[in-house]
């Protein structure tokens, strides 16, 4: 592993924290910290053919510099010895931090930025990123302490396989144990799986649902268990709703990791509704892994 961590900055108190958090995955990881910050403009303000604009255009450099010169000297205060780069990138930055993470081994994120609204939990760039972003994406909220175990919200969904594997890997590096949760309840999609069993059933075989969903749950996690000798692993299965559980898990985590779709979701959504929860009202940071498909 070599592709750097990365982290949006844009001087708020949330990106900040996102820089202490960054730095110490950087140095976990022994790679180096890019630290970018994303100058935009309204495109409809510049002279169609213009030359690229900067932010030395408008004498705004100097107050950009400002902000990673800050956010350079936390990162050193925060994980002494990480090699860090800074980069200022004049373009929106949801456009640039997307293609940031197409070289990254991690990109990192505050839960808010200066552009947000008052009443939004959760800021723009985070959800854009959670739903295109090209590597992990860990958004930084709650508790930041690295203590406490890494949990991994398990829904046996195709499309997780990347977050079991990236969650192992996350509690090995940081000698941590992983807590897999498996939630489930009578809406569960494996309560109505087989022939004989009518859509609109009222009924449900509770017994052979929590055996079926204990099944998916060893089925998802023995394969890295076996890869992962070393680390400690509780299954946890547990029959209530999906989000208030994993959210109420997360407190006591010191990570959570989701995948960015799950098997209820739509087609055509990018970002399923779990990870939008756990984004939103998680009690640590969250990294939501896509699949690599």
């Amino acid at each position: 592993m070599t592709d750097p961590v990365i982290v949006g900055v844009d001087g708020s108190a949330s990106s900040l924290e996102a820089v202490d958090v960054a730095a110490r995955e950087a140095r976990l990881r022994g790679v180096p910290l890019r630290i970018v910050h994303a100058f935009g403009y309204a495109p409809g303000h510049r002279p169609a053919g213009g030359p690229p604009w900067s932010p030395a255009d408008d004498g705004l450099e100097p107050m950009a510099r400002g902000v990673l010169a800050d956010a350079e000297e936390r990162a050193h205060a925060a994980a002494p010895g990480v090699a860090v780069t800074r980069s200022v990138v004049a373009g929106d930055a949801l456009e640039v931090m997307e293609i940031e993470s197409r070289s990254a081994s991690l990109a990192v994120v505050g839960s808010r930025g200066l552009s947000g609204f008052s009443g939004l939990l959760l800021g723009s760039t985070a959800v854009h990123l959670a739903a295109h972003g090209r590597c992990p994406l860990m958004v930084v909220r709650g508790r930041t302490e690295p203590s406490g175990a890494v949990l991994l919200a398990v829904d046996g969904s195709d499309a997780g396989g990347a977050a079991v594997e990236f969650a192992f890997a996350e509690a090995a590096l940081r000698g941590a144990p992983l807590v897999a949760l498996h939630v489930w309840n009578t809406w569960s999609e494996g309560a109505y799986e087989g022939p004989g069993d009518p859509l609109n059933a009222m009924v449900v075989d509770i017994e052979r649902l929590r055996e079926a969903e204990q099944c998916l749950l060893d089925e998802t996690i023995a394969p890295w268990q076996k890869l992962f000798p070393h680390v400690t692993v509780e299954r946890r299965l547990e029959r209530a709703r999906i989000r208030p559980a994993l959210l109420d898990a997360s407190r006591d985590a010191q990570l959570v990791v989701v995948g960015a779709r799950g098997r209820g979701g739509f087609t055509g959504l990018l970002l399923g509704s779990v990870s939008q929860a756990l984004l939103h009202h998680a009690h640590c940071p969250v990294t939501v892994v896509r699949s690599r498909g």
